[in-house]
């Protein structure tokens, strides 16, 4: 006798049940971050990338299967034409009830834009990819990007009350001395922040992620030096792990898949704009949801293949960095997945 599992919780093989969905909405950029992308990039053919509504159907499939937190991510997702008519359209999962939070990684150069409109969709809380206070180091590591556009984007959304935690990837020799100003300016404006390790994803071209690599143990050891950090339980959904920092009231987070393994507490997995779901960070296993999303209006094979996937999820990911493994973990790139 099989257990019907129409209504059941997504859970997959480890117990773990699946609440967050990240969705890549485009594999395109504005920016070409030196740690994410190669310059000259080969974004997908937009005949494989699904439809604006074919990603609400998509995601509504999770919010009707158990995932309350939707973020959305890119590439930079807010430089796909017509995005807001997602988030309007995924915003009425805020107002039923059966979301608990749709928000967005963004690398800040078209909130000037969109700030309002996304407050109105329901957003409230936004990550903004932010690694340096520098202007011409900003503006080699984006390769494309200006700060002051960013700045200025990030200062329209918190008028517009979205509160903005800002992500800064640790970077040896590149922006280490900045740590405690990004602190500080952070405290500053009411900001929390969360250091990330570089992660070995896509084939970034000349970069070398050996020379990029920054132990985040060593960041919060320097930062224990003038700041004092307080542990705290505060949690997001996501893989961070957090700190108060006591001088200045805000939330410090550092992600480690590196050099701690946060995998024992996954909830999440990650949908691209081509209908790829892949249930793993760091790893290639993935389940094609397209196909069964367009086979068919009833959702039923498409609740079967997302059901299906997650009995794959894995235990953990193989994220490593030395000099015995000179190329990416993964092949594709940050940018096709999702930050």
């Amino acid at each position: 006798m099989t257990m019907d599992r129409t209504h059941a919780p997504l859970v997959d093989p480890f117990a773990r049940r699946i609440t967050y969905l990240r969705v890549s909405v485009t594999d395109r950029c504005d920016f070409r971050c030196v740690y994410c992308m190669a310059e000259d990039m080969t974004f997908l053919p937009k005949a494989e990338v699904l439809t604006l509504e074919e990603l609400d159907r998509l995601c509504s499939a999770f919010v009707r299967l158990g995932v309350r937190k939707l973020r959305l991510t890119g590439g930079e997702p807010l430089v796909r034409r017509n995005i807001m008519s997602l988030f309007r359209g995924l915003g009425r999962h805020i107002a039923s009830g059966a979301l608990e939070e749709l928000t967005v990684t963004t690398n800040g150069s078209q909130l000037a834009k969109y700030a309002d409109e996304l407050v109105a969709s329901g957003v409230r809380r936004i990550n903004v990819s932010l690694d340096t206070l520098d202007a011409e180091k900003f503006t080699a590591i984006t390769r494309w990007g200006r700060l002051d556009q960013v700045l200025g984007g990030i200062a329209v959304a918190k008028r517009a009350g979205l509160r903005i935690k800002i992500n800064a990837v640790a970077l040896k020799n590149f922006n280490e001395d900045e740590f405690d100003r990004l602190v500080s300016w952070c405290g500053e404006e009411g900001h929390d922040l969360t250091f990330i390790e570089v992660m070995p994803m896509g084939d970034i071209g000349s970069e070398n992620r050996l020379d990029q690599y920054l132990p985040l143990s060593l960041v919060r050891a320097r930062l224990g030096q003038r700041w004092t950090l307080e542990e705290t339980d505060y949690r997001t959904g996501g893989p961070a792990r957090y700190f108060t920092v006591r001088e200045t009231g805000q939330r410090l987070g550092f992600i480690t898949p590196l050099t701690h393994n946060f995998c024992e507490s996954c909830n999440r997995v990650r949908l691209t704009c081509t209908g790829t779901l892949f249930m793993c960070l760091g790893q290639d296993d993935a389940a094609d949801l397209r196909q069964a999303l367009r086979e068919s209006e009833a959702d039923d094979a498409l609740d079967a293949a997302i059901r299906s996937a997650i009995d794959r999820k894995p235990k953990g990911h193989d994220f490593v960095i030395d000099r015995r493994h000179q190329g990416p973990a993964v092949q594709r790139h940050m940018s096709v997945t999702g930050g």
